[in-house]
């Protein structure tokens, strides 16, 4: 296999456990932070999505794909200058509007960005304020794969990278591979 594992369907790789290690540095200033932690891809439930003024026929707005798609919690501890916080985020991934594709929300239901793993790789760019987030994600097998983050702006000037390992309960097969 090459560099990058291809993967058939973004949500059904996703799905799960994860254990999550990501470096947060500030090119600007110099400064370093570690988050260590789990995210969990689960189910979507009722409740899960924003209905206000939303589209009934669009899956990321609770249309008929709403039991489709994936909770994402992520829960951890972030250590910046020698100081531990504990930290969490919650994102909805929904199905794509192309087969195997997924589009990631916020919290409250705004868009993120899209994902599309069918080659192994992906980058997205999320415009905010005056502010680029340029994500490119890479899977490199089955367990492990990884979103490198380049955040520019007239204050920020930051890379996070991620590393994901998915947790094994030893009853798992291939998930969403060719």
């Amino acid at each position: 296999m090459g560099e990058f594992w291809p993967v058939r369907d973004a949500l059904t790789y996703l799905a799960g456990t994860w254990q999550v290690r990501r470096t947060v540095r500030d090119l600007a200033g110099d400064g370093e932070g570690r988050f260590t932690g789990a995210t969990l891809f689960g189910p979507l439930q009722d409740g899960d999505l924003p209905l206000s003024g939303a589209d009934p026929t669009l899956p990321e707005t609770g249309g008929p794909l709403r039991d489709r798609g994936l909770l994402h919690h992520e829960a951890g501890t972030f250590v910046w200058q020698g100081v531990a916080r504990p930290a969490e985020r919650t994102l909805r991934f929904l199905p794509g509007t192309e087969q195997g594709t997924a589009l990631v929300r916020f919290s409250d239901g705004r868009p993120f960005h899209d994902l599309d793993l069918a080659t192994g790789r992906y980058v997205a760019d999320h415009p905010c304020s005056a502010d680029l987030y340029r994500g490119e994600f890479t899977v490199r097998d089955e367990d492990h794969w990884r979103t490198v983050w380049r955040v520019r702006g007239p204050a920020k000037d930051l890379v996070l990278t991620t590393d994901y390992t998915r947790e094994r309960t030893g009853t798992e097969g291939r998930q969403g591979v060719p």
